[in-house]
């Protein structure tokens, strides 16, 4: 998660998988005939069928690594490795592991074409926000205005209405938006 775009499923996924693996792989243990039944098996639900999400992706093959090992006839071994990975899944869905702290925004702001945007709002920027980067600049209203698109980092999450107010007011109280970034980035 360190510097990269993830997402809380992805994060859960990368997290349990290792463990549905292992189960796996042990289950399988050299018999060749199982082995070539898995493959095809995990390639059928991962590449036939419509692509979910990493955390629904890790739940299907959670359920074939119960259903393996139950078929195999290990059933206290399926049922300690139900309690121990479906624990863990619950655990690290109930916890904040994977989830972001809400600091990243993009930002799109509307001056009028009077303004010069190069370094318009850096000042801003310096004082409410980590990072910066201008993104876009695009015009609207026939040429009238410029849209900047910002991404952010804020340092302090509440003191977005605040930029936001000081923003305001350098711009004529044009139109603002602000939001998280990403969206769209659910699948695998």
């Amino acid at each position: 998660m360190f510097r990269s775009s993830y997402t809380k499923s992805f994060a859960l996924s990368l997290a349990l998988l290792p463990a549905i693996v292992q189960i796996v792989i042990m289950m399988v243990n050299g018999n060749l005939g199982t082995g070539v039944a898995v493959v095809g098996a995990f390639s059928l639900v991962r590449f036939r069928s419509f692509p979910g999400t990493a955390k629904e992706i890790a739940g299907i093959f959670f359920a074939m690594a119960l259903g393996l090992a139950t078929g195999m006839g290990y059933i206290g071994f399926a049922l300690l490795f139900l309690l121990l990975i479906g624990g863990a899944m619950l655990l690290l869905e109930l916890s904040p592991f994977g989830e972001k702290a809400g600091r990243k925004k993009l930002l799109r702001i509307t001056i009028p074409e009077s303004l010069d945007y190069t370094g318009l709002f850096d000042d801003l920027f310096d004082r409410y926000a980590a990072a910066a980067q201008l993104e876009q600049v695009r015009t609207t209203n026939m040429g009238s205005l410029y849209e900047l698109s910002y991404r952010i980092v804020l340092k302090k999450p509440d003191e977005e209405k605040a930029l936001l107010d000081e923003i305001r007011c350098r711009n004529g109280n044009l139109n603002i938006i602000c939001g998280k970034v990403g969206g769209g980035k659910e699948e695998l």
